[in-house]
């Protein structure tokens, strides 16, 4: 067995898990609903705010293989419709900007044109821009997969690069730079 997968998940209150039809689990909270299917080889069970999830075939490579995966994506639905997740990406470089209008991101990011990305309806976005710092985006929605996911197309728009270190990228992440070239005397 997993060891991650045999981890119990304790329900906040006001957070509900059940299984809609076979191989569907859902959870409902305060900032919404999210669904996700489950495999055949897994079983989820709820009781008195605990929930487990069991193999059905143990020992199977399959089941454990798929055991800590389902166990990790029920705990982050449960976060996420009880507290929500939130990134916060940093435009750094001279003249980058971001703008928000309802759910379309407007960046200028030193290309010719600016580029127009759509948003989710599930994610919210909001732009910030402290004086005498670089240009912020923060992101929040409750399906952390897709948080991930789209904050990881916005930051491929413009990756950083090693040597000056312009580009998108994650609040507090650590750049790994370059030294240029150094000049004959």
């Amino acid at each position: 067995m997993s060891r991650i997968g045999k981890l119990p998940i304790n329900l906040p209150q006001g957070v509900v898990v059940e299984t809609i039809d076979e191989g569907i689990v859902q959870v409902q909270g305060a900032k919404g609903v999210l669904q996700q299917r489950v495999d055949p080889t897994i079983q989820v069970q709820v009781t008195e705010g605990v929930v487990q999830v069991i193999p059905n075939e143990e020992g199977t490579k399959k089941s454990k293989a798929l055991h800590g995966l389902y166990r990790a994506l029920i705990q982050n639905m449960v976060t996420g419709v009880s507290l929500g997740f939130n990134r916060t990406l940093e435009l750094v470089g001279v003249g980058y900007k971001a703008n928000i209008q309802g759910q379309m991101l407007e960046l200028s990011l030193g290309y010719s044109h600016d580029i127009v990305f759509v948003l989710p309806k599930e994610i919210t976005a909001v732009t910030e821009l402290p004086k005498g710092q670089s240009p912020l985006i923060h992101l929040e929605c409750i399906d952390y997969q897709l948080l991930g996911q789209i904050s990881a197309k916005i930051r491929s728009l413009r990756k950083v690069e090693p040597y000056k270190g312009k580009g998108i990228r994650f609040l507090g992440e650590k750049i790994r730079r370059k030294v240029g070239k150094s000049t004959k005397k």
